[in-house]
């Protein structure tokens, strides 16, 4: 139970703060000297944090369900940033997960990113919303979201980066950011259940009980970071990167 509980609190936190949830999941244990979660652990995680983004964004969501005018846009946009991320994936995903074995690679990893979020204090703050983007906007974002398909990447780290450079605000990239993790994540769970089904694997109630830390938790991240953004950036985010995967390295 307690596995589970620190599982979902750590994805929960890392999915949606661009400080990876593939490298914590992969260092946090590494360091502790415990097991990672199992294949039904994570799948089940996803849910959570899908749970969590679909209710923070439910106004958005709802758009795209009833097809509005701007819910048929940000479909468009949803489904051409997902592509990218999807194919790549879907070509080198026993490649990436290989990577998951070699913690000290992660750690390093990890470094990268967070050299790569203190450049972006580089980046001349812009004053565009999601709303007035465009397929080559999508695209960008969509690039950086494949690129977190390596461990130790952060998802919601390089598309908020990515949309920075492409002149949104902050909060905006990182609502952009966000709203584009909807299919990802959607995906990569429905990839683990059918991994975890064809295994004959089970869920166990304490895997259920992360699910909840983890959807609680995202939603708890996604507030916070909105609120954040905007003042801080993600330079401090970087700090953290550095420090953890410096710690980590040293440690597995």
């Amino acid at each position: 139970m307690l596995d589970a509980i620190l599982w979902g609190l750590t994805q929960g936190l890392t999915e949606f703060l661009p400080i990876s949830s593939s490298g914590h999941l992969v260092l946090v244990p590494a360091v502790l000297g415990r097991d990672g979660p199992d294949l039904a652990t994570s799948a089940v995680l996803h849910l959570g944090t899908l749970v969590a983004v679909l209710v923070y964004f439910r106004a958005e969501v709802a758009q795209v369900v009833r097809l509005t005018g701007e819910g048929k846009q940000l479909l468009r946009l949803l489904v051409i940033g997902t592509i990218p991320a999807a194919v790549i994936g879907f070509s080198l995903r026993s490649g990436f997960e290989s990577l998951n074995e070699n913690p000290a690679g992660v750690a390093i990893t990890l470094i990268i990113l967070g050299i790569g979020l203190y450049a972006t204090r580089w980046i001349k703050a812009g004053h565009r919303e999601v709303e007035d983007s465009s397929n080559t906007d999508a695209v960008a974002l969509g690039f950086g979201q494949a690129l977190a398909l390596i461990p130790g990447i952060s998802r919601s780290g390089a598309t908020i980066a990515a949309g920075m450079a492409r002149g949104f605000s902050r909060q905006q990239a990182a609502r952009y950011s966000f709203l584009l993790g909807i299919p990802a994540i959607a995906g990569a769970g429905l990839l683990e259940f059918i991994d975890l089904a064809s295994d004959g694997g089970g869920i166990t109630a304490a895997t259920w009980v992360g699910m909840g830390v983890a959807a609680a938790s995202g939603y708890a991240a996604i507030a916070l970071l909105l609120r954040l953004i905007g003042r801080v950036g993600l330079v401090p985010f970087g700090y953290y990167c550095v420090g953890f995967g410096t710690v980590a390295l040293f440690l597995v």
